[in-house]
């Protein structure tokens, strides 16, 4: 684990100071803020992919193939 310095302006400061709870510390909060942070981000690059591939014709004409023949083979 590493340790990490950085400063903080006045609204950081407030921010920080509001987010912390009995049973949350500074630290605690900063960890949950970055992987929340890192989360977002995530979630914004798969959104991103999906919406490429969406949008890929060739793509969609390859799904529409794969569920034409599984629809063949789709038992009564």
């Amino acid at each position: 684990m590493s340790t990490i310095t950085f400063r903080a302006d006045d609204d950081v400061d407030q921010a920080l100071a509001e987010l912390v709870s009995g049973d949350r510390d500074r630290s605690q909060v900063i960890r949950d803020a970055i992987l929340a942070a890192w989360r977002a981000r995530r979630e914004e690059q798969i959104r991103a992919e999906a919406e490429a591939v969406a949008a890929d014709a060739d793509d969609v004409a390859e799904a529409r193939a794969v569920l034409a023949d599984m629809e063949t083979l789709r038992a009564w």
